[in-house]
């Protein structure tokens, strides 16, 4: 597997096709923004290699904690990481019910210092408004993180293959140095 680093080449590398593409097909500076602000978000925080200490993970600072659960959830490599379409959108589900929980109990405190609730409650009707209002908004967004995580899988895959590719061309040349010499023919 490429390293962290790696990863983060690809990933950075790749933000211009990624930019160009979205633009080209979009005709929508608005959309290419979140598409490839979402790529690179995807690709360099959001990543499949959460599930490990990982570069993406240390990345959160602080916050990393909040992906210790997921850690111990989730096999490395398996479908529910890095699993396309799976993965990313297990991860925006995770991260969504820590910010449901958190933003919950940041309520609740504003609630016991005496504050009214009333207003968080029209900001969450807004929330859920905007979800049909800037549909598209959400879906390049989403198609950005995936981008992103696909970049990753490709990489990941791509080095699995030549590595054992490599290592099946080593065995069968050290399997031709067990075989008998072949005797050379000669000429009468």
């Amino acid at each position: 597997m490429p390293s962290g680093r790696t990863h983060d080449r690809i990933t950075l590398w790749n933000l211009p096709t990624v930019t160009v593409l979205t633009l080209f097909f979009t005709k929508s500076s608005d959309l290419t923004l979140i598409v490839s602000g979402g790529y690179l978000f995807g690709g360099l925080m959001l990543s499949p290699d959460l599930d490990l200490n990982s570069l993406p993970f240390k990345r959160w600072g602080w916050l990393r904690w909040i992906w210790i659960p997921y850690q111990k959830l989730v096999r490395h490599r398996s479908i529910f990481s890095h699993g396309v379409l799976i993965g990313t959108t297990l991860r925006i589900l995770y991260l969504g019910c820590w910010v449901i929980v958190l933003g919950g109990l940041g309520i609740v405190a504003i609630a016991l210092l005496g504050y009214s609730i009333e207003s968080w409650q029209d900001w969450a009707s807004q929330v859920a408004r905007s979800q049909f209002q800037y549909r598209q908004h959400y879906i390049a967004l989403f198609f950005g993180l995936e981008l992103g995580a696909i970049s990753h899988v490709l990489s990941d895959w791509a080095t699995s293959t030549a590595k054992k590719l490599l290592k099946n061309s080593q065995k069968s040349q050290d399997n031709r140095k067990l075989l008998p010499k072949k005797k050379k023919k000669t000429r009468r």
